[in-house]
């Protein structure tokens, strides 16, 4: 029996164990990426380990997360970030030049490839045709180090897509239906596997939106193959000739089945506060609405933009919402503003910010108490945002556009015009100048440690077994965000252990 993509993926790279689902395999990892928040602990732990140089292919440091500078803490950690890179041989994405899965997608990525990430999204990169799985910030600094990577074998659940999206309805509406019948923990233990006809009508960035929720799913990670529409996507970046072929065989098969006719799909919206209470945007039409919030990692691409902007061509967004418009990459805004489109969201009354998180990590845009937010980001867990008492929902940029120009929560088919057809551009500008490439030696490089940041203690040999005191015991549907909060008041601490530390579960 010939073999799906996800068992080519892993048997390629399979340097530990068998690959029996339930049991433990050992990886070898291809690529790294780190964000900002995480990626301060990854340097410390390679400094720690007396690393000299990474031994990955390609390891990538991205500034997108601890964005905004109230104060000193985030402006030193980003030096101290740049110095590390320098020292450790790893690429380093400048503040404000995005978010790091999509311009991991446009820059490094490739189809056959594993890919380690300290960020749950960067699953994203299955949408290449990569294995790409988000982990530990030390799991990552041992794969950076050359060691393999240990999960045990999941099942494979091959999800086949038919028939083609209707109008207004889009790729993010495509994961909140997987959602809708499965919820947050339907992909537990599991890699999801796009295939089938319905395929071929989805854009690369389109897999992107799905790939980047299956951690919404709890899956493993996501995989699509890597066809003719991957070629034409990196050639388009001018990458052309790191495009492999990557195909699921004919007649294999997979652990778990399910199907999808995208023709049948509509607007659908996940309810506060949870990514997995999903309803049909019907259900909830007419509901006051006081911020609408379009971009993230979840809806990165020009199409996701461009679309809104054609929605809202001569129209003002309503005076009591907030239209906030968050690029996912620097090169994305560029060819925004080439082609006309940025002019319109500037017209229209939305509030332009630097690329990057932002909003989707809590890192400023909070809404008022109560008062609903639209938001195309992945996640919208209580207090994410920045607001405890906040009440935020999760849709397509269709959905939250319609939003921004009637007030309410509004089904896109319901307005009075034509759905926009958008085109990528004939010539894409690429902007390659805002990641640095390491120097070919760092042994003359000095970390820039800043007053914020505390190095790691000297840790005694861990013994073979531990025994202490249960301090709290938890229920279910316990998220990263009831653990360790996001937002602009935390998230500078990740540099300081003992600071951070008294936000645990507050």
């Amino acid at each position: 029996m010939g073999q799906n993509i996800t068992q080519k993926l892993i048997a390629s790279h399979l340097v530990k164990g068998e690959m029996i689902v339930g049991q433990e395999i050992g990886l070898k990892i291809d690529q790294t990426l780190m964000q900002d928040a995480t990626g301060t602990m990854v340097m410390l732990e390679l400094e720690a380990m007396g690393l000299d140089r990474v031994e990955t292919e390609v390891s990538v440091q991205y500034v997108d997360h601890n964005i905004l500078q109230d104060d000193f803490k985030n402006a030193e950690d980003h030096l101290f970030l740049r110095s590390a890179c320098q020292k450790f041989g790893i690429w380093y994405s400048r503040p404000g030049n995005g978010v790091s899965h999509p311009i991991h997608f446009e820059r490094f990525g490739v189809p056959g490839k594993t890919l380690l990430g300290s960020d749950s999204h960067t699953c994203s990169g299955g949408a290449l045709g990569m294995l790409a799985i988000g982990a530990g910030g030390l799991e990552v600094a041992l794969a950076m180090a050359g060691e393999s990577f240990h999960v045990k074998m999941p099942k494979v659940w091959g999800v086949k897509l038919v028939g083609e999206l209707p109008k207004w309805v889009s790729a993010k509406d495509v994961i909140l239906e997987m959602l809708r019948r499965h919820d947050v923990s339907g992909g537990v233990d599991k890699i999801v596997e796009y295939y089938g006809p319905g395929v071929d009508a989805l854009s690369a960035m389109d897999r992107h939106v799905i790939a980047n929720m299956g951690a919404e799913l709890g899956a493993t990670t996501s995989v699509f193959p890597s066809d003719q529409e991957i070629k034409r996507f990196m050639t388009h970046q001018k990458r052309g000739e790191q495009w492999r072929e990557l195909l699921a065989d004919k007649g294999c098969d997979y652990d778990e089945h399910e199907e999808i006719d995208l023709s049948t799909l509509e607007p659908l919206i996940a309810l506060p506060s949870s990514p997995g209470k999903v309803v049909p945007v019907q259900q909830v039409k007419g509901e006051k609405v006081y911020q609408s919030v379009i971009g993230s990692s979840a809806n990165p691409g020009y199409r996701d933009f461009a679309i809104v902007a054609q929605m809202m061509k001569g129209k003002q967004a309503k005076d009591h919402v907030s239209f906030d418009i968050n690029p996912a990459s620097r090169q994305v805004l560029e060819n925004l503003t080439r082609n006309g489109h940025l002019e319109a969201l500037i017209c229209s009354g939305a509030r332009i910010h630097q690329a990057g998180c932002n909003g989707c990590i809590g890192m400023g845009q909070a809404p008022a108490i109560g008062k609903p937010s639209l938001r195309t980001v992945p996640r919208n867990f209580k207090g994410r945002s920045g607001t405890k008492e906040d009440s935020v929902y999760l849709c397509s940029p269709e959905t939250a556009a319609a939003a921004a120009i009637t007030g309410e929560i509004t089904d896109p088919r319901d307005l009075e015009m034509d759905y926009p057809k958008i085109e990528d551009p004939k010539e894409w500008i690429i902007d390659t100048a805002q990641v640095i490439g390491p120097p070919p030696s760092g042994e003359e490089i000095e970390l820039e440690k800043g007053n914020n940041l505390v190095g790691l203690p000297h840790f005694a040999t861990l013994p073979k077994a531990l025994e202490g005191p249960v301090l709290i015991k938890l229920g279910d549907n316990v998220s990263t965000d009831d653990i360790m909060p996001a937002g602009a008041k935390v998230l500078p601490f990740r540099s300081n252990i003992p600071a951070i530390s008294q936000f645990v579960f507050d």
